[in-house]
């Protein structure tokens, strides 16, 4: 007989070093395969801290990721309980999810990415030669990592430069935990007022990018190619500039690291990976709920009933990885939920990795005594919203 599960807690949040997960989860996952939480508002729902509960529950059928049923597990005052917008195929399930997904996936594959390189590698070193023009002495955030992501995916779906910084701000608006319903409306109004006049002028007028191909296509209409693309720019703009920035952070305070990473470059493929599962910027997790009672990992799961997997705490169980605590770029055995698991696994995670590869060997080469300008734990986090990463990040080098 299973034992009865513990009162409810609250997701633990409280961090004793930028570095690593929230100390509260390391108690919780020793003591129980999964936990009884309570969402804000005292609705109840489950965590899930171990890897192997973790992938199973990502793939399991029973459980949904449509927008309606989602609780987020902090408090805030933004809730999406309603479906998704047409083509915001990210908060959907198949068939809907499969339905739009497939007509993107094939800008998004390993060999796609890999032609993508050049223009990449382009853009990373225009915003490394506007930081050497800044410095030294610089916020690496502002001018380098949140820049080129959001750059590569303008120039993928054809917005123009002007309008990235807007689109940036807004992206950032949304992504804060703290954001109000007024602030929350007005981002919304700025993403779909630019996209209202973006989208018709382009179906007009299709290019060469993801959004011509689309149009050309001939199966999507105008609400559905702006839910599209509102997807592909929230899902770019703010991931992989918190992970590169969060990267460049956590391998200046790991010297012996980023030593080994300088002197063989061939190891940066597997310095990527590692990376993203210590990290783990998605630090709120990955939240399902149920559609009907479900026995999972011992447990009864109402209907309606959220599961928030703790990914930042998953990747370091220590019943899948050795030593999980320890960076280790060397590290051979990867298999990290950081990009997600299932048929929602990151869109993106190949284009991702490439710009991650890109700017971190790129950034290193063009300033190998690259250091910080303020003392480590004077680094902003970005504490209150949906991505962890640093707030801005002060670096120096010798001219």
């Amino acid at each position: 007989m299973v034992d009865a599960p513990h009162p409810p807690v609250a997701l633990p949040t409280e961090r004793s070093c930028p570095f690593n997960p929230p100390d509260g989860y390391t108690p919780l996952r020793e003591r129980d395969r999964i936990t009884r939480i309570s969402y804000p508002g005292g609705s109840p729902g489950w965590l899930i801290t171990r890897h192997a509960e973790a992938k199973a529950l990502l793939t399991h059928k029973s459980f949904s990721a449509r927008q309606e049923g989602i609780v987020s597990p902090v408090a805030t005052e933004l809730q999406y309980d309603r479906p998704a917008d047409p083509g915001a195929f990210a908060k959907t399930d198949d068939p809907v999810h499969s339905h739009y997904r497939k007509m993107v996936t094939g800008f998004f594959t390993v060999r796609r990415t890999r032609d993508l390189a050049p223009m990449i590698e382009r853009i990373v070193h225009e915003q490394l030669d506007d930081l050497e023009k800044a410095g030294p002495g610089a916020d690496l955030v502002e001018i380098f990592t949140d820049s080129v992501p959001a750059r590569v995916m303008c120039e993928m779906i054809g917005v123009p430069e002007a309008e990235r910084k807007s689109l940036q701000r807004h992206v950032e608006t949304l992504g804060r935990l703290s954001c109000t319903v007024p602030e929350a409306l007005a981002a919304v109004s700025g993403m779909s007022g630019f996209l209202a006049r973006f989208i018709p002028a382009r179906m007009d007028d299709p290019r060469d990018d993801i959004l011509g191909d689309l149009i050309r296509g001939g199966q999507l209409d105008e609400q559905e190619l702006m839910g599209m693309a509102a997807t592909l720019i929230t899902g770019a703009f703010d991931t992989t500039g918190n992970m590169l920035a969060m990267g460049v952070y956590t391998l200046l305070e790991h010297p012996d690291q980023l030593a080994k990473l300088q002197e063989d470059p061939e190891l940066m493929g597997g310095a990527v990976e590692e990376l993203l599962r210590f990290l783990t910027i998605s630090h709120l997790g990955a939240s399902r709920w149920a559609l009907e009672d479900v026995e999972f990992a011992g447990r009864t799961i109402k209907k309606g009933e959220v599961v928030t997997v703790a990914l930042p705490a998953v990747n370091r169980d220590p019943e899948r990885y050795a030593d999980p605590d320890r960076l280790d770029i060397a590290r051979k055995d990867h298999g990290h939920l950081a990009l997600g698991h299932g048929v929602h696994q990151c869109l993106g995670q190949h284009l991702a990795r490439t710009i991650l590869s890109v700017g971190y060997e790129a950034l290193f080469d063009r300033f190998p005594g690259l250091r910080l300008a303020v003392p480590a734990d004077e680094v902003p986090m970005r504490d209150d919203f949906v991505h962890y990463g640093p707030r801005s990040l002060p670096v120096t080098w010798d001219d």
